[in-house]
């Protein structure tokens, strides 16, 4: 269901891309690569704590196990490219173990992705992209501290267990911390609390669901992790403005898909 959990895993040569209308989606990190493209309005983008402001035409390329989120400013119309690595293999190998001091891309054209029905247009796309990066930033060594691979596993579990009692205390002793020490590791690397993270991530995974399926409220509301209602209700209101009820009318006919 979730479309950004553990793309580039499974698969080799993937190529996957969805077209986002008004849409926000918190911090998480995969195998993949991805491509954030921006065809109108504004989108603020994270990545590994460095912050883009993204408008039209304006693009980031995220390497793989970078964590990043991205959040609409106003209004915005996104394409998100998900790929796997193995697609690029020369640039892969040959970048492997570094990631880009500067991630935003300015691109001359939108691209037309409904165009790249092969493997061939798929190939030569991104590799133009890459050597545009490539032209255009330095390559930095991958450092990943402790307390980065400690975030890693706590999102990785969230990606995992959102649908169910999922609570900082129970990755603690999974991950056998002190639960203290993880919860202002969190707040010092996220800048919100995990409560906040979980209840950020559910809500993204019901805007899913209820575009994009015919499951009722109800359902969708036990199915990402809420055994109530009512603050199944007042959390996606809270975050996204709207009801999830009226948020499912506005969005219906949009549709996210290759």
């Amino acid at each position: 269901m979730a479309f950004f959990e553990h793309h580039g895993v499974d698969e080799t040569d993937s190529f996957q891309s969805f077209h986002l209308h008004n849409f926000t989606f918190p911090l998480h990190f995969h195998h993949a690569y991805e491509l954030i493209i921006v065809n109108e309005g504004e989108v603020l983008v994270t990545i590994d704590q460095k912050e883009y402001l993204l408008h039209k035409k304006d693009a980031v390329f995220v390497f793989n196990n970078q964590m990043h989120e991205f959040k609409t400013v106003n209004s915005s119309d996104l394409s998100i490219v998900i790929f796997s690595p193995e697609i690029i293999g020369d640039f892969f190998m040959n970048y492997k173990g570094y990631i880009p001091e500067n991630n935003l891309i300015h691109l001359n054209h939108l691209p037309d992705l409904t165009a790249l029905q092969s493997l061939y247009r798929q190939k030569s796309f991104l590799y133009e992209l890459c050597a545009t990066l490539v032209e255009n930033t330095e390559f930095i060594p991958v450092e990943q501290s402790t307390k980065t691979k400690v975030l890693h596993k706590i999102l990785l579990y969230v990606d995992q267990n959102y649908s169910t009692d999922c609570t900082l205390k129970v990755i603690a002793k999974q991950l056998q911390y002190d639960y203290a020490y993880l919860s202002k590791l969190f707040v010092h690397m996220t800048n919100m609390t995990f409560t906040e993270y979980l209840n950020h991530y559910r809500t993204s995974q019901a805007c899913y669901l209820l575009k994009n399926s015919e499951q009722s409220i109800s359902e969708i509301a036990n199915n990402c992790g809420y055994n109530n209602l009512r603050s199944f209700n007042r959390n996606f209101k809270r975050i996204t403005n709207v009801s999830p009820r009226r948020y499912r009318e506005e969005h219906r006919d949009e549709t996210v898909g290759s």
